[in-house]
């Protein structure tokens, strides 16, 4: 297990957490309408695709930053809830940032989401966006997720 000083090492892959699993909850929600894929999920990473096409543009012609986030940010939801600490029964995202370097206006962009604290209240997960194609890179993206615990009674 890779170990850090902010406690990544601390959050474990939970049992049934495939690619299958997170690409099947995709379907019909806004992942799935943009044609995310879901490659790899393993301890502490995500990585997922998308094939840039028409309808993910902006108007001026380069690639939506919102396609690009949305790639991103479901990675990072993806992977926190893949490593949710046991009794917990959710996450809510409290905070995103991304840095855009780049675009693309065809191809494919890939992300590969790396969580970067595990703790038992947040987790924060890193992101990289880039170009499949080129090896260009895209955007770089970080987002803090709050772990949601049963109300006691």
């Amino acid at each position: 297990m890779h170990e850090t000083k902010s406690g990544a090492s601390r959050a474990l892959l939970r049992s049934g957490m495939t690619p299958a699993y997170f690409n099947e909850r995709s379907r019909g929600h806004l992942p799935g309408l943009i044609g995310m894929i879901v490659d790899k999920i393993a301890q502490s990473l995500v990585r997922a695709h998308l094939v840039i096409r028409p309808e993910l543009m902006a108007p001026n012609g380069f690639l939506h930053a919102g396609t690009v986030i949305t790639l991103a940010d479901t990675s990072c939801g993806y992977g926190t809830i893949a490593h949710l600490p046991e009794g917990s029964n959710g996450f809510t995202t409290i905070e995103t940032k991304s840095n855009h370097l780049g675009t693309a206006g065809d191809g494919t962009i890939e992300v590969e989401a790396r969580i970067v604290h595990a703790g038992r209240t947040t987790q924060v997960w890193d992101a990289q966006v880039g170009h499949r194609e080129t090896g260009r890179p895209i955007a770089l993206f970080r987002c803090t997720q709050m772990v949601l615990w049963p109300k006691a009674s």
